[in-house]
């Protein structure tokens, strides 16, 4: 029985680790290959290794998302290997301005009055934005147009965040890109539809990656986390990786310009 994304090409930004590696994992057990984008070579020629182990081919592209060429050379290398791109999941992101990608646990920012807006560096801020919200902007226009040059379509699925409609103290560089993705999402959906490329987001909960590693770490932050979801457990990257699989495929074809929230009730309201 053919997958669900049998011979489809997905470009996977942020493949490196947690939910883009779930992810790439998830769509090449559907009959996917893939692209796999990050910062780092190691970890990303592992996320590599276990989609080849699957079956399915695989090849890693450097890419710092924040940076226009970066972004380009990333469609001109999925095109360029695969002929075609269907599908884009840009899931590159960080969690505050110090977070270095796959690190076990989140860098320290210093006290929880330094990360309130009035007293963060600006730099930390344009970080975050440049990242989170730049970087997705930059990743979504340059798969699109070689998904217009296709002349085929596509999916492209943005990971956001529930911080995008819930404002979280000491954080609001990640809300406001995590909210900017979200309209980012609708905008391109409409500027896209013509060319028969649809757009997505997901909106996780909290999920049990190297991201959220230091929140759980302190047993009492963590029974809370838990308590505050319904559902009575963390999320795991495999959760958003079929949320993504749903978009990406068939079965999502009257889905544009929306955003799924995987969160285990935590942001029911």
């Amino acid at each position: 029985m053919a997958g669900r994304l049998e011979d489809r090409v997905a470009v996977v930004t942020g493949g490196a680790s947690g939910i883009g590696r779930a992810t790439a994992i998830r769509f090449a057990e559907e009959g996917a290959d893939l692209v796999v984008a990050d910062l780092s070579a190691e970890r990303g020629a592992e996320t590599v290794a276990a989609v080849k182990a699957l079956g399915r081919k695989a090849a890693f592209v450097r890419t710092d998302t924040s940076q226009n060429a970066d972004c380009e050379a990333l469609a001109d290398a999925a095109a360029g290997t695969f002929g075609r791109i269907d599908v884009l999941v840009a899931a590159a992101g960080i969690s505050h301005a110090l977070y270095v990608s796959g690190a076990p646990t989140e860098s320290v920012q210093g006290t929880r009055d330094a990360a309130m807006l009035i007293n963060k560096p600006v730099e930390y801020w344009e970080k975050v934005l440049n990242v989170n919200l730049t970087g997705v902007m930059l990743t979504d226009r340059a798969i699109a147009r070689k998904m217009i040059e296709g002349g085929k379509g596509g999916s492209i699925i943005n990971i956001a965040s529930g911080a995008a409609k819930i404002p979280i103290q000491g954080a609001a560089d990640y809300c406001v890109s995590k909210a900017g993705v979200w309209m980012l999402t609708k905008v391109l959906a409409l500027e896209l539809a013509a060319h028969r490329i649809r757009v997505n987001a997901i909106g996780p909960g909290f999920i049990e990656t190297p991201m959220t590693a230091s929140m759980r770490s302190d047993e009492d932050r963590l029974r809370a986390l838990i308590a505050s979801t319904p559902i009575g457990r963390l999320g795991v990257p495999e959760d958003i990786a079929n949320s993504a699989l749903f978009l990406a495929s068939d079965e999502s074809s009257f889905y544009t310009g929306e955003i799924l929230f995987p969160d285990g009730g935590l942001f029911t309201g």
